[in-house]
C-alpha cells in the first residue's frame, strides 16, 4: 500500500504552511512522513511547493489539475502510486495513529474505500483508495464537483464503525487537525504513545 501525505493547501488560515508548524517539538511533516515510512512501502507527498519537501525521503509529486482542492490531491497521488491502494491523510494531523493505519490496511482487500464513520460523519481526509476510484475522480475534477466523498458511491465501500475507532482511539484525537494558531494552542499533549520512534523501519505494506 501507497502513503500519500496532502501538503498543497493554502493554509490561509494559519498564515504559513501547517505542514512545518512545531507540535510536540518537531515539525508535523517529519512525524508524519517517518510514521508512513514505517506502515508503507511507497510515500508520496503532493505538494504545489516541491522544493519546500526536498529534505524529505519520499516520493513529491504537484497537482495534475491545478486548484482542484484536496480532491485534486487524492487524485494526484493515486494516479502516481505505484500500489493498488493508497492511504491518504492531510499533513496537518498530530495524532495519527500507527496501529489504526495497520488495522485499516488490514481491512482494505477487496474495497476500493475505507474509511472511518465516526459518529459527526465520514473521515475521508483519513481513509484508503483505490486506483479503480481514478476515473470517477477525474470526472468529478473535470466539472468541478470537488466534494472529497463525492467519488463514493458506484464504488466499493467499507466504513470503520465509532466502536472499532473508540477502541483505538478512546480519547477521541485521531482526527483532530490544525488549521489556525488557536488550534495549536488547544492541542492536548502528544503522551508516549503518540510518539514515533525515530528509527527508520524498512518494509513497510
Amino acid at each position: 500500500m501507497t502513503g500519500i501525505i496532502l501538503s498543497g493547501g493554502r493554509s490561509t488560515r494559519m498564515g504559513k504552511n501547517k505542514a512545518f508548524l512545531r507540535v510536540g517539538g518537531e515539525r508535523l511533516i517529519d512525524r508524519t512522513v517517518r510514521l508512513f515510512r514505517a506502515v508503507f512501502r511507497e510515500v508520496i507527498i503532493v505538494t504545489a511547493s516541491p522544493l519546500d519537501y526536498l529534505d524529505q525521503e519520499t516520493i513529491i509529486v504537484t497537482d495534475i489539475l491545478p486548484e482542484r482542492g484536496a480532491l485534486g490531491g487524492i487524485y494526484t497521488g493515486l494516479f502516481y502510486a505505484g500500489e493498488e491502494q493508497a492511504f491518504v491523510a492531510a499533513c496537518d494531523m498530530p495524532f495519527l495513529n500507527r496501529s489504526f493505519l495497520e488495522y485499516m490496511a488490514s481491512r482494505a482487500t477487496g474495497y476500493d474505500i475505507v474509511v472511518p464513520a465516526p459518529t459527526d460523519g465520514l473521515q475521508p481526509l483519513h481513509a484508503v483508495s483505490s486506483r479503480r476510484c481514478l476515473p470517477a475522480i477525474r470526472n468529478l475534477l473535470e466539472t468541478n464537483r470537488l466534494k472529497i466523498t463525492g467519488f463514493y458511491p458506484g464504488h466499493k465501500l467499507r466504513t470503520i464503525s465509532p466502536e472499532v475507532l473508540r477502541s483505538f482511539d478512546p480519547e477521541g484525537r485521531m482526527f483532530m487537525n490544525v488549521n489556525t494558531p488557536e488550534d495549536i494552542l488547544k492541542l492536548p499533549s502528544l503522551s508516549d504513545s503518540d510518539r514515533v520512534p525515530k528509527l527508520d523501519i524498512p518494509g513497510g505494506m
